[in-house]
């Protein structure tokens, strides 16, 4: 009677960095994965004739089409730096708990100042 599953809410844990950093790997590995189709269309697009450059140049100077290349932008610099990250730990480089919690930040460190990097020169 006492092996009934429990609920979890999975809100209330306390994850350290590294699971957050985890976490927020394979989110930005679905937001990538997810904006491929449009951004091969976009260039497919922007290569097939003037108009269609112009269009897509108008959109994506447009500041809802500088928010997703933010977006994109951020997602792909906190996957690559995760992921060098988890290449890492697979050759067991850094697996030792205090190891892990700074590379943790400095991914999250790193992803940020690419992001505000990218921001900065998108929307000044």
């Amino acid at each position: 009677m006492h092996n009934r599953p429990v609920y979890l809410n999975l809100f209330r844990l306390h994850l350290p960095l590294a699971g957050w950093v985890s976490i927020l790997h394979r989110i930005s590995g679905v937001i990538l994965f997810l904006a491929l189709p449009l951004a091969l269309y976009l260039l497919d697009r922007s290569l097939s004739h003037r108009s269609g450059f112009e269009e897509i140049s108008a959109m994506i100077n447009s500041p809802a089409g500088r928010m997703m290349l933010l977006v994109t932008v951020a997602s792909l610099a906190l996957h690559a730096f995760a992921g060098i990250r988890h290449l890492a730990l697979d050759v067991h480089w850094g697996v030792e708990r205090n190891a892990a919690r700074q590379s943790a930040l400095w991914v999250i460190a790193a992803a940020v100042l690419a992001m505000l990097l990218a921001g900065w020169k998108l929307f000044l």
